[in-house]
């Protein structure tokens, strides 16, 4: 990821969990945006990693969205140069879940399919204005300084996949 940053080209972190407490890899991401990597992190709980620290964190964002769901979606998505990985985990990035337990993550490969995962669990939640938290450089969280005008992820999501199908057939009495 450095590599591909500090030669100019395409260097992306984006990541969605519940929680980042893991030091190894909060010390892995300040090194990448250190190195000229965007990141953002959408992580619904709890964050260590402060973000937006003029010198040291400038290159990381970090959001939290609450929403009428309780979500437990883990993304990651890397991009180097020409390299895209998208990965799905049963694990938050906490010490505890990488040292003392049992936990997968596996890569995404279809295309079709990691589009859609990117659009709808990446996009759609760096986009949402309506229940996002900015994590300031102070450690505290605020609304976003100006929220735009749109749909929220999770009610995008509700409205895309809410409508109950229907299938023609006999009708209940």
């Amino acid at each position: 990821m450095g590599q591909a940053a500090q030669a100019g080209q395409y260097a992306r972190i984006v990541l969605k969990m519940n929680a980042l407490t893991d030091d190894a890899l909060m010390r892995a991401l300040v090194r990448a945006g250190q190195q000229g990597a965007r990141i953002d992190l959408i992580v619904r709980g709890a964050c260590m990693l402060r973000a937006q620290v003029p010198g040291a964190t400038d290159n990381i964002r970090v959001r939290s969205i609450i929403g009428r769901f309780l979500e437990h979606t883990r993304v990651f998505y890397f991009g180097a140069g020409e390299q895209e990985d998208l990965f799905l985990s049963s694990a938050d990035w906490m010490n505890r879940n990488m040292l003392r337990r049992v936990e997968l993550a596996w890569p995404v490969t279809d295309p079709q399919l990691r589009q859609r995962i990117i659009d709808e669990c990446l996009t759609a939640y760096l986009l949402d204005e309506q229940g996002a938290w900015q994590l300031r450089p102070d450690g505290s969280y605020a609304p976003p300084a100006h929220p735009l005008d749109g749909v929220g992820a999770q009610s995008a999501l509700m409205a895309r996949y809410g409508q109950p199908s229907k299938t023609p057939g006999k009708k209940r009495k």
